[in-house]
């Protein structure tokens, strides 16, 4: 029996030890908070490597900076996505962000995008190119805003806060972005993107009141 019961014992410690390891090795969930205005820096060299292996790209010749800044940290938690992207946003006219929503889109990405139908007519929106490119667009059609400022990365990784994706707010206004991969969280935004998503389906549009 003493030798059973100390063969069980190495068992079980031995067990324990294999799991400890294993959760050692998970990556945590990811927890960051960027903070804006952003350091002006060349996002070039960012967005060739997502094109993918294989791709023509030039060098840069801008007088730009290189480094890590918080524009270049939202930009690489965009380009994480391998399978779907969610985006719900007031205003979007940030032509570095709205390259690397294209460039999704183009690696077989799923990208969905609500947004506000007064802000679309601004200046410098992207939201037309966006709609050229394939994307799925769907806006209000409501007297209030459709003032929601987050996205979605693959259901698994929530990214929100006060920022407008605009050039203005990057490099100019004292904003944040949250970056989560909490379930419940997740869970929550996505419900509400897939509640907007359909009250602002064009089939409930009302064009003659």
């Amino acid at each position: 029996r003493g030798a059973w019961a100390g063969l069980a014992a190495a068992v079980a410690a031995l067990a324990l030890g294999l799991a400890v390891s294993v959760w050692r090795r998970r990556p945590r969930p990811v927890r960051e908070v960027l903070f804006f205005p952003s350091q002006p820096v060349c996002t070039e060299a960012l967005l060739a490597e997502a094109v993918g292996p294989g791709a023509v790209t030039r060098p840069c010749r801008c007088p730009l900076p290189r480094g890590d800044c918080s524009l270049s940290r939202l930009l690489r938690r965009l380009l994480s996505a391998c399978r779907s992207l969610e985006l719900c946003l007031f205003t979007f006219s940030s032509p570095q962000l709205a390259r690397a929503v294209q460039l999704l889109h183009r690696r077989g990405v799923r990208v969905r995008v609500v947004t506000d139908a007064q802000s679309m007519e601004m200046r410098g929106s992207q939201i037309g190119l966006l709609r050229h490119a394939g994307i799925q667009v769907r806006h209000d059609q409501e007297s209030g805003y459709m003032h929601h400022k987050f996205a979605i990365v693959d259901g698994r990784m929530l990214l929100t806060g006060s920022l407008n994706w605009t050039t203005q707010a990057i490099q100019n206004n004292r904003e944040n972005v949250m970056v989560v991969e909490d379930h419940e969280y997740v869970k929550a935004f996505l419900d509400e993107f897939e509640r907007i998503w359909e009250e602002y389906n064009p089939r409930n549009y009302i064009f003659f009141p």
